[in-house]
């Protein structure tokens, strides 16, 4: 029986968690696409260029997209199970709920570890070759267009202008090509028609050109004198233009693996510890700078030994300099004063970036961890939350998980930018989403295993008739 049941829940959890994990995924996958679709369009980019992005961006949002999907599935499923009374008839045999949500219990446990796998060993990989191909692309030049009467002047040292194209768009009309070679000699040629095409390694387009005119001017650019002014004319010429401006140059992926989101948590560790050498060393090196520059028995002037006794005059046991002397110390303290300054504020600026990057790579350490263990503190939300509601379907189970998502999203954002600002340490802020749901999954299970109706109607009506008798009473 209880292998039966425990059978029943997985089956009842499998189906509704897989589609709302591709629906997730898609949602965000498609919101991220929403904030660069700018740079995406008018590129030139092909199919498979494009799915290969999404391949990796979609990997780097599987961590995202778990947590989500485990919350609106457990609140699905119980959902689904109290609206049909399974729920009801299982407690009333004597199993607890802490019983039934055990299998599901291990299965989240089950993809906690296979999330901490992904996001230590997939997700680094998937974040190098996306970013790599995100910035390609953002830098990339828009693709290639020639229209119609409008100056085209994308490509370098030319400006291009066409009357008119054929269907085919290889046969052209009316063209004007202004040579940009000299800030004050442009040539330039027309003709009445011509040829374009685009050689097959996409590097070159050529104009096969046809009863036109070239003109041409030479001579010193900064005289008028004895310039000489050319105009040949042609039945055919051909020009080529160079287009591998246009392509995009696809970046190694070795330029951007020094990034902490590109490492793994043993390499986030080893670089952890030498980079707080690092900064212990500074820190030691600014110390020992500051009071080394204020030693002030090495700043006495040497004229001091030399001196006699009636250039210093002591009066009331205190040493009187004077006024000859005095402007001359005045400037060597100040000086030394801008010295110690200047040197302890870039020691300073340099510390606090080394702390800065510390802390960066600290966040990335625990957020492995953190992402993959929301799927648990989700779970443990969504299981009690889903058999107090008893509703099934996608009303109010995609409601409720839309509002804890947003509690556990703002909340991890907000301790991730207190630790970035060291407001919070990095354990603290990368932290404070699990300590701010835990303790509401917790209430929640509480709640179920009492049959409390929190989110029903006899709860609110409660309340309703506490609030009338008071003011019956008053």
């Amino acid at each position: 029986m209880i292998k039966k049941l425990d059978k029943l829940i997985i089956r009842a959890f499998i189906g509704p968690f897989v589609a709302t994990f591709f629906i997730t995924l898609l949602v965000l996958v498609m919101q991220f696409f929403w904030l660069y679709i700018d740079d995406f369009v008018g590129k030139g980019l092909s199919s498979g260029i494009i799915l290969k992005f999404i391949l990796y961006q979609g990997a780097v949002l599987v961590p995202l997209a778990l947590p989500l999907a485990i919350l609106l599935s457990s609140i699905m499923t119980f959902g689904n199970l109290g609206e049909s009374f399974e729920l009801v008839a299982i407690k009333s045999a004597g199993i607890s709920l802490l019983r039934f949500m055990r299998p599901l219990f291990v299965l989240t446990v089950l993809i906690c570890g296979v999330a901490f796998l992904f996001s230590n060993n997939i997700i680094p990989v998937a974040n190098l070759k996306s970013r790599t191909m995100l910035a390609d692309i953002v830098y990339a030049k828009p693709a290639f267009d020639l229209k119609e009467g409008v100056f085209y002047d994308k490509i370098n040292g030319f400006a291009i202008k066409i009357g008119k194209k054929e269907a085919n768009d290889s046969v052209i009309r009316d063209v004007i090509v202004y040579e940009q070679g000299n800030p004050l000699q442009d040539n330039f040629l027309i003709a009445e028609s011509g040829i374009m095409r685009v050689t097959e390694d996409k590097r070159f387009l050529e104009f096969n050109l046809h009863n036109g005119w070239r003109y041409q001017e030479r001579g010193n650019t900064f005289s008028d004198k004895n310039s000489e002014f050319i105009r040949i004319g042609f039945k055919e010429y051909k020009k080529q233009f160079d287009l591998s401006t246009f392509q995009v140059n696809w970046t190694p992926d070795s330029a951007n693996k020094n990034n902490e989101k590109m490492y793994s948590m043993r390499q986030l560790e080893k670089a952890i510890d030498s980079i707080a050498k690092e900064n212990q060393t500074l820190r030691t090196s600014l110390e020992t700078e500051l009071f080394r520059l204020n030693r002030f028995p090495k700043l006495v002037d040497s004229n001091w030994k030399s001196a006699g006794k009636d250039t210093l005059v002591y009066k009331a046991g205190q040493l009187l300099i004077p006024d000859s002397a005095r402007s001359l110390i005045n400037q060597r303290v100040q000086g030394q004063a801008s010295s110690v300054k200047l040197s302890a504020e870039s020691l300073s600026a340099n510390l606090k970036e080394k702390e800065r990057i510390l802390r960066k790579h600290k966040i990335e350490w625990h957020r492995k961890i953190t992402l993959s263990l929301a799927c648990l503190v989700l779970f443990l939300i969504g299981a009690p939350l889903g058999s107090i509601i008893r509703k099934g379907g996608l009303g109010t189970p995609l409601v409720l998980a839309i509002v804890f998502f947003i509690i556990f999203y703002f909340s991890s954002n907000t301790g991730e930018k207190f630790a970035k600002e060291n407001t919070m340490t990095p354990f603290s802020g990368m932290w404070l989403a699990t300590f701010v749901l835990v303790p509401v999954g917790i209430f929640l299970t509480y709640k179920a295993m009492n049959d409390s109706r929190v989110f029903g109607k006899e709860f609110y009506s409660g309340f309703g008739k506490f609030f009338r008798k008071n003011k019956e009473k008053k």
